[in-house]
């Protein structure tokens, strides 16, 4: 079946980085369009990053700068590296593999907190 596990999460302090990992199984990874989303508290759930199967990236705009998203098709792996972390940064992360179906990981927990 389709598995996507995310890691990395944590609490780190303002200004802090975190990277994010979110492995996949169950699926051919190169034919997948890969994803970050997150969800605050009271909060809908929204886009933080995107990473096409061409390697095009597209990211929410708070986040540009700061975020970056990547793939390794060799190791069925997509990740976030979060930089000078904010505390409206705070939020669970998931990971979703999309093409003709969706998929969700289970999320990460990201505190940033002095």
């Amino acid at each position: 079946q389709v598995q996507l596990v995310e890691s990395g999460g944590g609490l780190v302090q303002p200004g802090g980085s975190l990277r994010l990992s979110c492995a996949a199984s169950g699926i051919s990874f190169r034919l997948y369009s890969m994803g970050w989303y997150r969800q605050a508290p009271g909060k809908e759930r929204e886009l933080v990053a995107a990473i096409t199967t061409g390697g095009t990236t597209n990211y929410a705009d708070s986040m540009k700068g700061r975020f970056t998203i990547s793939r390794d098709n060799a190791q069925n792996t997509v990740y976030l590296q979060m930089n000078s972390l904010k505390p409206e940064d705070t939020a669970v992360y998931y990971c979703t593999a999309r093409r003709i179906s969706n998929y969700w990981g289970q999320g990460t927990q990201v505190t940033v907190s002095s």
